[in-house]
Formats: structure tokens, C-alpha cells, sequence
């Protein structure tokens, strides 16, 4: 009995006429409960414009550390860190400005330099090797969030397409993925994943066919320029087709979300608020990983180049990008930390709802590896040296946290990534131009 359904103790033996109460037996008693499966995730956000460089670094090295102010408001998770020195994107020491720094900074690449027709990141991001190696286990195979559209046009200060500064995640050289920028559509996109893709599917396949057909009409209509703003819209859309395809693979009947979806609250619609949207875009972060609707998600705070306003921060009086070009001026270098440490809030904030999530004997933060970081360290010099980066969570127990980690000068951050990947248990011999995985890193 015991191999089958627990025996209801209001089960009767009937027969010649009596109906007699079974006595409690033990293939009455409730199966033990099964432990909750625990899955690894993965998650890259994404600081704009650089750092203090001077108020980054946390002092003393290996477990005997001591976080720096900006990086302060980590505390509650000291054990859970690891923080890299010295690493960098070899690739991004080319080119003026921003945007090779940000580009390629999940794919340790060189992008091509171009005003729009021909984006190239030359590799595909550390985020989508994972994502296609662990494709059909989750509706989504990644999330992709931002806080701002897409900038267009060009910055003809540097030859550079502004495309560039928006996108971190590339599926392919010439695929940067189309980011959501509104939480509710986010969270709805979450909540249609968790259903049947059916109907849906098809109409949103349609309608995307539709958009396209529009405005590859419209191309032919339009002058130069506009032409290269329409191609780079052409190339969002169809990233977005090619993930929605993506979502109806093989498997997916067997998908079961972890949490109800609809048991978390809707956010409001577009928040005019750039902290409240921060707040909320972390919250669909914990969501989607709460739910196993996706195992891996990128997020920028903003695209490179951001004048983003953070006057709502006491002391702060002008946009990111002019504080950043500091020229080391005093107060704007004063301004420029405190820019630095609210974006770890944020982070924290990220890292402090993922550990409230009971998994098993663990917790979704133990399971996963949240990094964060910028393209360039000082956004006066547009510095690609010695990069911020941080990166929390164990992986399942697959990283040595709780330390700093400390490495000859111009270590690739490709060799993070590797290492990285290996503990997503979605090895890889190389990525980009890695040397081999980072030393300490793994447990």
C-alpha cells in the first residue's frame, strides 16, 4: 500500500449489508512531503557611467576584508560577496566614449564601430551561452529589463550608433535582445508564460509578422537617416519574434510554475518614478526566479551615456553623466559616490528578497549568482581598468563567497565569466578571451 495514494480514513469495507469504519492504518498516513526542488539562477545588472574609482574597493583581501562606502550597504550579505579586483574587457580598451565599454561587457567582445546598419558585437553575451544550454527547461529562456527605451540616432562625437549604450544582452553578433521597460508588462509577460501558449502565441506571432511587414514598407519611404533608426527598430522586433517562437519548445507541458504567479501583487502601470520603477523591475527579477519562469535575467539601470536626474537622492543636483565627468572636482566627486551606493541599495535590495525565498533547506540567493557591475571604473577617463564588479549568492554551493579576491593587473573578466558558467553547471572551454577560470572562485 505504501507505493500507492495515502488511504482516505473515511474509506468504508461494505459487504453483506453492513458498512464498516476501516481502524487508522499506517497506508493511512500522509506521504512525506518531497523537497522542494532547488535550481540554479543567474543574473547580471548593469551600473551606467562608472564609479568613484576611490570609494569602491573594499580594503584587505581574501575572507579578511572590509566593504568600502559604496559598497557598504552590502553588509547583511558579506558572506554571500565575492568581489573581484583587477579584471577587465581587454576588448573595450578600443573606441572612444561609452559604448564599446557597455556592449561588450557581457560578451568580452570588440564591437564594430558603425552609425547604425551594421551592429556587431562580434560574440554572443556570458547570459546567453546559459540560455541556450539550459533552453525547454523554463517558458522563458531569459529576461532581458531596462529602465529606459532604446536610444537611437548617433553620437557623432564618437561614430558611434547610441544603440550600443542600450543593450548588454546579445543572443548572436547582430541580435542585441529587446529589453521591457515597463514592470506591469513585465509582470504580465510572466503571467502569460506560466499559461499554455496556444492562441497567444499565434497572435502575438501575427501581429509581430504584421509590425514588420509595415515597416519594411515604411523603410523605403524614408530618407537615410531614418532608414537607419528604422533598422535598428526592425532588428528589436525581431528579437522579440524569435523569443516568442523560443517560448513554445518541446517540453514546456511539463513546466509547472514553483509559486502562483497571481498571488504576487500587479504593479501599477508605468511608474513615473525612476527609483519606484527600479523597485519594481527588481521585484519582477525575484518573481520570475520565485516562479521558474526563467533562470536567467540581465537589467540595466539605465543605458550608457544615462543623464538620468538624482536629485531625489539629499545632496545630488545635476544628471549621471555630467557628475561622472567629475574632473575631479570636489562635490561632484561627492555626488558621483552617492550615485555609486544608491545603485547598491538597489542591489541589496534585489539580494534581500531572493534570500527571503524558502527553497528546500536553502533559499533561491544560495541558489543563484547575482553580479553587478559597470563597463568602465572612473566615467571622467572612461576607464576600462580594474572594472567594478561584485558578485553574490553560492551557486548551490558552488562559489567560495565571502571574499575579496584580488588579481594581477588586467585579468580578463571573461575569466569570471567562465568560472561563472562552470558553476551554472553549463561548462564552457573558453569565453571570449579567457585564460582559464578565476582562482578562488570556485569552492
Amino acid at each position: 500500500m505504501r507505493n500507492h495514494q495515502p488511504l482516505s480514513r473515511r474509506m468504508l469495507l461494505r459487504g453483506a449489508g453492513a458498512a464498516l469504519g476501516l481502524p487508522w492504518l499506517e497506508a493511512m498516513a500522509a506521504p512525506a512531503r518531497k523537497p522542494a526542488a532547488t535550481t540554479k539562477r543567474m543574473a547580471f545588472l548593469y551600473m551606467p557611467n562608472g564609479t568613484h574609482p576611490d570609494f569602491w574597493t573594499p580594503e584587505g583581501t581574501g575572507r579578511e576584508f572590509k566593504l568600502s562606502p559604496t559598497l557598504q550597504p552590502l553588509s547583511p550579505f558579506r558572506d554571500d560577496l565575492l568581489v573581484v579586483t583587477n579584471t577587465w574587457n581587454q576588448g573595450s580598451k578600443t573606441g572612444d566614449g561609452h559604448y564599446v565599454k557597455v556592449s561588450g561587457f557581457l560578451t568580452s567582445t570588440t564591437i564594430t564601430k558603425t552609425l547604425g546598419v551594421d551592429v556587431n558585437c562580434n560574440g554572443i553575451s556570458v547570459d546567453q551561452i546559459g540560455a541556450q544550454r539550459t533552453a525547454g527547461a523554463t517558458p522563458l529562456p531569459s529576461l532581458e529589463l531596462g529602465t529606459s527605451p532604446v536610444t537611437t540616432g548617433v553620437d557623432r562625437n564618437v561614430g558611434y550608433t547610441r544603440v550600443y549604450g542600450s543593450h548588454i544582452a546579445w543572443a548572436g553578433p547582430s541580435r542585441p535582445l529587446a529589453r521591457e521597460i515597463n514592470p506591469l508588462y513585465v509582470y504580465e509577460r510572466l503571467f502569460r508564460a506560466t499559461k499554455p501558449p496556444g492562441e497567444s502565441l499565434k497572435r502575438d506571432t501575427d501581429l509581430l509578422d504584421t509590425v514588420l511587414g509595415d515597416a519594411n514598407q515604411l523603410r523605403g519611404r524614408l530618407g537615410k537617416s531614418d532608414q537607419l533608426r528604422m533598422d535598428e527598430y526592425l532588428s528589436i522586433v525581431r528579437s522579440l519574434e524569435e523569443r516568442l517562437k523560443a517560448a513554445n519548445l518541446p517540453g514546456r507541458a511539463n513546466w509547472e510554475a514553483r509559486y502562483p504567479i497571481d498571488s504576487a501583487p500587479k504593479p501599477e502601470p508605468q511608474p513615473k518614478d525612476f527609483a519606484d520603477c527600479t523597485h519594481l523591475m527588481m521585484d519582477m527579477i525575484a518573481l520570475a526566479f520565485r516562479t521558474d519562469t526563467t533562470r536567467i535575467a540581465t537589467f540595466m539601470f539605465g543605458n550608457e551615456v544615462t543623464n538620468q536626474n538624482f536629485s531625489f537622492l539629499p545632496g545630488i543636483s545635476s544628471g549621471h553623466h555630467d557628475i561622472s565627468h567629475h574632473q575631479k572636482d570636489a562635490d561632484k566627486l561627492r555626488q558621483y559616490q552617492l550615485i555609486g551606493q544608491w545603485h547598491i541599495e538597489q542591489y541589496a535590495y534585489l539580494l534581500g528578497k531572493l534570500r527571503e525565498i524558502k527553497e528546500g533547506d536553502s533559499n533561491v540567493l544560495d541558489q543563484s549568482m547575482i553580479l553587478f557591475g559597470a563597463g568602465i571604473r572612473d566615467g571622467d577617463k572612461h576607464d576600462p581598468h580594474n572594472l567594478p564588479v561584485v558578485v553574490a549568492g553560492k551557486a548551490g554551493g558552488r562559489l567560495a563567497t565571502g571574499q575579496h579576491l584580488v588579481y594581477a593587473e588586467d585579468t580578463p573578466l571573461a575569466n569570471l565569466y567562465l568560472s561563472m558558467l562552470d558553476a551554472f553547471d553549463t561548462p564552457v572551454e573558453r569565453f571570449a578571451d579567457s585564460t582559464g577560470k578565476l582562482a578562488g572562485v570556485l569552492a
